[in-house]
């Protein structure tokens, strides 16, 4: 048996940890021959792998990124000359599946190489959190440790100089990173996609916090906005599959709010520190955990599927069920209360 092995998408804290135990539970359960495919699905369109061994992959599990490469441009099914290149290597390496490790866009191309007879074994990643169908991906927790860190950070100098602090995280259309980032780092103030602010309450907010403790520490998701407004867009990037790139809604939030308050607006935009550095333990563990099942799902002949933790444990789920689905934060969800009961506000009238 001979597996391909890439990673899809943006850099996340844990993918090597994927990479290790793949790699380790395949040689081990199955003898297979498993080929790290650089850069994404742009190397299998360019035939561009290497052998990987068990020393390939040791000492690897500690290290943020991916040791084989990423793209999150790269679509083998954008015509039908690439998804021919990419099964022609597929067929040149004598490949008898591919493990792609990524997010929601990574499964969507998985499940569509799957459609054109090249069995796939999808492994979640993003360290937005909104993969349909999965509890938690890696990459979330060490975002979310990194995040809160930086609220901590944030909170002293606002103290100190009386200002309101603006924190924005990314996490798209999704506001896992900030809600719960927010509640560790003690947020005051938690913006989400999920729900669109009333700017007149995060004023009255800041406001009232200016008589009381001096300062404000607001967690602002970048798919945030305010209620009649639009999205804040960095750019847009034609050649991708996602063209949209959100960004800057801290900066719009403070030009927002500044004529309104007596205190100084700073704002913040974490970007790529979230998405760099060591995986939290946590996060090594069900990297680990998701790439030893995914060899499982190898051994079982069963493709076309994702592995995802439900209910606590390892299963998998049909990528047609998961490609191109986000999961957002359910508007009951018991955090959204528990923030409103110990008096966060979520930018609500």
């Amino acid at each position: 048996m001979r597996i391909g092995l890439l990673t899809g998408g943006g850099d996340c804290p844990g993918l090597n940890a994927v990479i290790r135990a793949v790699t380790k539970s395949l040689l081990g359960r199955c003898q297979a021959e498993v080929i790290g495919i650089a850069d994404g699905f742009q190397g299998l369109v360019e035939g561009r792998g290497r052998p990987l061994d068990w020393g390939a992959v040791s000492g690897i599990l500690f290290s943020g990124g991916t040791i084989l490469g990423t793209s999150n441009k790269a679509n083998p099914l954008a015509s039908a000359a690439s998804t021919e290149a990419a099964l022609g290597w597929a067929r040149h390496w004598g490949l008898d599946a591919v493990v792609a490790i990524g997010g929601d866009g990574t499964m969507q191309i998985a499940h569509g190489m799957s459609q054109h007879g090249l069995p796939m074994v999808g492994v979640p990643k993003t360290i937005d959190n909104d993969i349909e169908g999965c509890e938690q991906s890696f990459g979330f927790d060490t975002a979310v440790a990194t995040v809160t860190e930086a609220l901590e950070r944030v909170q002293t100098t606002g103290q100190s100089h009386g200002r309101v602090m603006i924190v924005e995280t990314m996490g798209r259309y999704a506001g896992w990173i900030a809600l719960e980032a927010g509640l560790a780092g003690a947020a005051d103030i938690i913006l989400l996609p999920e729900l669109d602010y009333d700017l007149r309450a995060v004023i009255d907010v800041c406001r009232a916090r200016e008589h009381r403790e001096r300062f404000t520490v607001i967690c602002i998701g970048e798919g945030a906005k305010p209620a009649g407004g639009s999205l804040t867009i960095e750019r847009h990037i034609a050649d991708s599959p996602d063209p949209i790139r959100l960004g800057g809604v801290a900066h719009a939030l403070r030009e927002a709010l500044q004529p309104h308050l007596k205190s100084e607006v700073r704002s913040t935009v974490l970007g790529h520190v979230q998405r760099g550095g060591s995986p939290t333990p946590f996060d090594r563990v069900l990297a680990t955990q998701f790439g030893n099942h995914a060899a499982h799902l190898v051994a079982a002949g069963r493709f076309d599927h994702m592995v995802t933790l439900q209910g606590g444990a390892m299963s998998s789920i049909a990528l047609d069920a998961v490609a191109g689905r986000n999961r957002r934060i359910p508007l009951d969800h018991p955090l959204l209360t528990t923030a409103r009961e110990i008096g966060v506000s979520l930018g609500q009238a």
